[in-house]
């Protein structure tokens, strides 16, 4: 349990009866009722027929039906044939510093504990209400040999609403669709998950996933989306603690509020003071070479920290390929040497196999250190098992005490784990650029780019590899739409996917370098739907980026610019050439917060506006 103040909170019970006492009724009667901080969002926790459910209320209607909450273990479903004990009350009112859409994160909930017994066992439920959704979870006390056999959430929502998903692998790289909740069909789908229901839009996904299994969901035939430990089918037998991770709805009225919401990452615990003040993690553009290029050449690197320093980028990730090298070790730290002189410094790739054994790991990290090495690309963690689940936050801990940065590839989605380890500074779990290069005859979909913002990066940062101007590489996608990614597609270890020398020579090089890996505030602009189209204005201090990215067909969008301050600003415009996607049509001008921006955007088209005083 989070180390949270104590204060009442409205809960609809008002018994605080002995649980001898609750035990010996057949079924409590009595809902546990919370709400948010500003009282429109409610969860109410039931088991009116002995079956542990909780319902989620949104001004008044509700948004999720009754959905069970439990956890097989031992043969017992613990959530059945349950009575609700006593109940504790919190509160959770803090914020902290937050790399993504915005700069400062909001952490203020009201938070219930209720005692709860089944089959003759007692255990926990924590209620966590915020103004932008809901968490709920079990913990069952510490038991000898307690055999954990599978995870009994759902998610029931009624009616046919339109959902974006995509199917389940364990890289986390399918792509996302649009389609509704009956036609999931029979597939396994990953987190996150969006749906719109009415006016509003819930995001469903799972946060602290730590000593437990990854969960996928998978469409049941009442219409509910039932909980699937895919990588865990057999279960685990453990005599500790039973923590579930926070089954999560977020709620949204908009777009804006779903893109800034925190609540996967305000589930985790906070960071130490040591490395919330920690100045050795510091978000920053890298140039990348193997999507240019494939494996890096040895003697290529001090050529690629050159181009790197002239597009006055933070870091240069050396990928896979340089543990080949001969002395590899010494001619890696050769390069970070050299690289200092540039004002560059130097992250590497690792398949996750050479870290996954903990002297094996501090072993390479250290070996990383010596060299001057900044940070770690860990690739192809196997499946998300209760083990690999621990891996993730065992090589968090000790990459943290070697003063390390770490991107996990391949990976299972984030669940706010950079809360608790900002030193986790992304991960991948997304279907990036590496599915658009020619050498693997893959097409990108339409749709995907344009789903992307609204799905997968609710729940956090993704390593998308963004923008390249190759024309042989665009495979259907224009300059501005490749450009706008790396603004939308927020990473705070922003690794660019081009060849630098394209970005050099490139007419929009001055809007392309001065993109931000992190924003201070982001509002989603009117036009902008799931799908379709994508338009964001981001702010970083004083300069602004409206960043557009479109999907299979044409439109046109007219952004108002309210959201400037007063005075003049200086703007480059970068707009789609008609049939040629290889081009610009650049604009640069003067504009004002009473101006707007008009714009005809092809089919996968795209634009980029770069604002400042």
């Amino acid at each position: 349990m989070r180390k949270i103040s104590s204060t009442i909170l409205m809960v609809l019970s008002t018994f605080a009866a002995p649980v001898a006492l609750l035990a010996s009724q057949t079924h409590s009667t009595h809902p546990v009722a919370v709400s948010s901080p500003d009282g429109k969002v409610r969860a109410e926790l039931s088991a009116a027929d002995g079956n542990l459910r909780y319902m989620v209320v949104v001004d008044g209607k509700q948004v999720l039906a009754p959905s069970k909450i439990g956890i097989q273990a031992d043969d017992l479903e613990l959530g059945e044939e349950v009575t609700l004990g006593p109940v504790q009350t919190h509160k959770v009112d803090g914020h902290y510093r937050f790399w993504g859409a915005h700069a400062d994160a909001v952490d203020r909930a009201n938070e219930a504990t209720v005692s709860v017994q089944s089959h003759g066992q007692s255990y926990l439920v924590d209620v966590h209400v915020a103004n932008d959704g809901v968490g709920v979870r079990l913990r069952l006390p510490a038991k000898p040999g307690r055999r954990v056999q599978a995870d009994k959430s759902t998610w029931m929502i009624e009616g046919d609403p339109a959902v974006w998903a995509a199917k389940l692998n364990n890289s986390y790289e399918s792509p996302y669709h649009q389609t509704t909740l009956k036609q999931l069909g029979a597939d396994s789908i990953g987190f996150p998950l969006t749906a719109r229901i009415g006016k509003l839009y819930i995001t469903l996904t799972e946060a602290l996933e730590k000593d437990y299994g990854d969960l996928a969901v998978k469409l049941g035939e009442n219409g509910s989306l039932e909980g699937q430990l895919y990588a865990d089918p057999k279960g685990w037998t453990t005599d500790s603690e039973v923590v579930q991770p926070w089954r999560v709805t977020i709620i949204a009225r908009n777009l804006t509020d779903l893109v800034n919401t925190t609540l996967v990452e305000n589930l985790n615990p906070p960071a130490s003071t040591e490395l919330t003040n920690a100045q050795w993690i510091k978000p920053g553009r890298s140039t990348w070479q193997w999507l240019s290029s494939g494996d890096p050449v040895e003697s290529e690197q001090q050529k690629w920290i050159d181009w790197t320093s002239q597009l006055k980028f933070e870091y240069y990730l050396i990928d896979d390929g340089w543990e080949k090298w001969p002395d590899s070790w010494q001619a890696l730290t050769s390069d970070v040497s050299y690289a200092k002189t540039k004002n560059v410094k130097i992250w590497i790739w690792v398949h996750s196999r050479t870290v996954f054994d903990s002297q094996a790991r501090r072993e390479y990290f250290r070996k990383a250190v010596e060299a001057g090495v900044v940070g770690i690309k860990i690739d192809f963690p196997p499946p998300g098992n209760r083990e690999v689940s621990n891996w993730y936050f065992d090589t968090a801990k000790d990459a943290a005490a070697m003063h390390l940065m770490v991107d996990f590839h391949g990976a299972t989605k984030p669940s706010g784990m950079q809360r608790t380890w900002p030193n986790v500074i992304t991960r991948e779990a997304v279907r990036g650029h590496e599915y658009q290069i020619t050498r693997y005859h893959r097409v990108p979909e339409a749709d995907h780019d344009v789903i992307l913002p609204f799905t997968r990066y609710v729940a956090g940062p993704g390593d998308y590899t963004p923008t390249v101007f190759t024309t042989s590489e665009l495979m259907g996608n224009t300059w501005a739409h490749e450009l706008a990614q790396a603004v939308v597609f927020t990473s705070p270890f922003l690794c660019f996917g081009g060849s630098p020398q394209s970005y050099l020579e490139n007419p929009g090089r001055d809007v392309l370098t001065a993109i931000a890996p992190v924003w201070d505030e982001t509002r989603v602009l009117t036009g902008s739907e799931p799908g379709k189209v994508i338009a964001e204005a981001r702010r970083s201090g004083k300069q602004w980026f409206i960043a557009v990215i479109n999907g299979g067909e044409a439109t046109s969008l007219d952004i108002p610019l309210g959201f400037l301050g007063a005075g003049s600003w200086q703007a480059a415009q970068l707009r789609d050439v008609k049939d040629k996607p290889d081009a610009w049509d650049r604009q640069d001008g003067g504009l004002t917060r009473n101006d707007h921006i008009r714009i005809a955007i092809a089919p996968r088209g795209g634009f980029v506006a770069w604002i400042r005083q």
